[in-house]
């Protein structure tokens, strides 16, 4: 027994704005994985075999899948950053004595967390929920609720582990609204709905691609006289999505003369959406590259022409920085790391074939809390049940938030009973933009405290109090961010090309570390997805069909342990006052951000030769 579900018997949607979420509702065709219908069955073999022998036919009408920065239907993004605009920049850069004047580029690149999406669900009358992987329960809820048009709190969502996200789990992707649909075809039954690895190429989102074309001038000692980034990134015409690849050039270094810009071309492909550092991952490819190249032009060790280069304040607000601690974590990188050992020309190391260089790029990453997340701490025969509705995707915060409510109630960490991943439970924000621990850590501190003032160090069963975390007024106050450097060794082989990546370093200035391994584990995490950025990660896109031809991870090459060598992280010990209680900014992707221009720069150090494209080819560095 099967049921087939297409837009003629699908739910009607209350909402269709959003046009990723809005299926099932018409005959429109917005790009090649779209769901079209669904077929329900007893067995999932039952169920493939029955989508196997549905036919549809299609109306052939023109499309456009061709990313390129010069195509003529780039435009302004809606809603995305403002452009920067200050001095006279043509005449700067015409006076300017050294110029560089390239354009870098970053493909496709998809999420891949080895759990895929999956999601269960049953409705009980008006009621639905929900058992699936996300990284927010409690955005997802608010998101889907409206659109299936029932109140939030007819609504639960369930997912108290989440299998890996890098932010494709961040906002409900369409996988969630097809089972929702589903089950609600046959109310009081649960349909269940598991993601292909490769439908995950098509559904759940990916990073854009970008085109980044700088002109940056500066004088003969380095300084930065003008600085021109003109950034292009692919989009959806279903719904936009821009990869701000603008956002770390907006404050990373001085200079009076300045334009920087944001479009995007839409086209009839996928929806991207977010993946880890989304804009600062892509941005500081082009930024870190460009920075090494008029190192090059100037005579100057990069790590000495990003000094000469520090503002005062951020350059794009004007305001004081929190903690910029950028050339400490390049210096003491730098000692760690040997480069005083360098030669600074390219081609001087080889050894036995291998062409031997060293890069360094700087790394940058927002540091923010979002208001709103809630904690409740109830004491029950002994022990201190913590409910939050937050979300641990593999970045330790069953184990991080325990240890925040065991200190914050001075108890030990056996006492406390941590609950999480479901709308049952307080209200938390999403796990995104590396605000995760910094929200609800507040919210939990913020509870404990309550719970304390409330009834003492000697609560009765049944105690209980709520906290709330609140904004961070120092965020209107302070440019607030993280900074980190990257130290990358790289062997090119002379007659293959052949790229290994022998040894990186990181070292991050990133406030009090909560917990030390769990920190280490997010550092290396972003580490290990800058060296897929640098060597593997692109997603070939055939533009006949707006199809991703290596759409699964035999032939989309992620590293694995053979690719990873010797990884350092280290941190400064510090801790910023200003981000909040906890005197902690987020780690979940400063990690990734700059580590694949590092490698970039150490391959053109090894060989001589600039690659501007990534990923990295072995054929990009053989003799023409």
């Amino acid at each position: 027994m099967a049921l087939v579900l297409t837009h003629e018997d699908a739910l009607r949607l209350a909402d269709t704005e959003d046009g990723e979420l809005a299926i099932l509702q018409d005959e429109g065709i917005g790009f090649r994985g779209q769901y079209l219908g669904a077929v329900l069955a007893e067995t999932p073999e039952t169920a493939r075999h029955g989508a196997d022998l549905v036919e549809i036919t299609t109306d052939v009408a023109p499309h456009d899948a061709h990313f390129r920065h010069d195509h003529p239907q780039v435009r302004e993004a809606e809603g995305g950053a403002d452009d920067v605009e200050t001095g006279d920049v043509e005449a700067a850069l015409a006076a300017a004595e050294i110029v560089v004047d390239q354009r870098y580029s970053t493909p496709l690149e998809h999420n891949n967390p080895m759990e895929p999406h999956t999601t269960i669900a049953r409705w009980d009358g008006e009621e639905l929920t929900l058992w699936t992987s996300t990284q927010g329960v409690h955005p997802a809820r608010q998101a889907l609720a409206p659109i299936l048009g029932i109140e939030p709190e007819q609504l639960r969502i369930i997912s108290p582990h989440v299998g890996g996200g890098f932010g494709s789990k961040g906002v409900p992707h369409a996988d969630m609204m097809l089972t929702a649909l589903a089950a609600r075809a046959v109310p009081g039954r649960t349909v269940k709905y598991a993601v292909s690895r490769q439908h995950m190429f098509a559904i759940t989102g990916y990073r854009p691609a970008t085109s980044q074309h700088f002109r940056i001038g500066a004088g003969p000692d380095g300084t930065i006289t003008a600085f021109v980034l003109e950034a292009v990134s692919s989009s959806s015409h279903t719904k936009e999505f821009p990869e701000e690849a603008i956002k770390p050039s907006r404050q990373m270094y001085a200079g009076e003369h300045r334009r920087i810009t944001q479009r995007l071309l839409p086209l009839d492909i996928a929806v991207p959406s977010w993946m880890r550092a989304p804009g600062e991952a892509s941005g500081m490819v082009g930024l870190e590259m460009v920075m090494d190249e008029l190192a090059e032009a100037c005579g100057l060790d990069p790590i000495e022409l990003r000094a000469r280069n520090e503002p005062v304040l951020d350059p794009d607000t004007g305001l004081p920085f929190n903690q910029r601690r950028l050339l400490d974590c390049l210096r003491e990188g730098a000692e760690r790391f040997g480069w005083a050992e360098r030669d600074p020309r390219p081609r001087a190391r080889r050894e036995g074939g291998w062409l031997i260089g060293t890069g360094v790029a700087s790394a940058t990453y927002p540091a923010s809390r979002q208001p709103g997340s809630q904690a409740r701490i109830r004491l029950t025969a002994g022990s201190y049940e913590v409910g939050i509705g937050a979300a641990d995707l593999g970045t330790g915060t069953w184990t991080a938030l325990t240890q925040v409510a065991a200190d914050a109630l001075e108890v030990d960490p056996e006492q406390i009973t941590l609950q999480i991943g479901d709308t049952s439970l307080p209200n938390a924000t999403v796990a995104g933009g590396s605000t995760g621990l910094a929200s609800w850590g507040t919210a939990v501190m913020a509870a404990a405290q309550t719970f304390r003032r409330e009834h003492g160090r000697a609560p009765s069963d049944g105690a209980e109090s709520t906290g709330e975390a609140e904004e961070n007024p120092a965020e209107e106050e302070l440019a607030m961010h993280s900074y980190g450097a990257h130290f990358a060794q790289v062997s090119v082989q002379e007659t293959t090309g052949e790229i290994r990546v022998d040894r990186m370093l990181g070292m991050f200035s990133a406030g009090r570390i909560i917990n030390p391994r769990t920190a280490r584990s997010q550092f290396l995490g972003g580490m290990t997805m800058g060296v897929g950025m640098a060597l593997h990660e692109k997603g070939e896109l055939d533009p006949r069909f707006g199809h991703v031809v290596n759409h699964d991870l035999a032939e989309y090459h992620v590293p694995v342990n053979a690719d990873i060598r010797s990884l350092e992280v280290h941190w400064l010990d510090e801790e910023d006052p200003q981000a909040g209680p906890l005197g902690a900014r987020g780690i979940g992707e400063i990690g990734i951000v700059g580590a694949a221009a590092a490698i970039a720069n150490a391959a053109h150090h090894a060989t001589g030769v600039r690659v501007r494209d990534l990923p990295l080819f072995g054929s990009d560095f053989l003799p023409r």
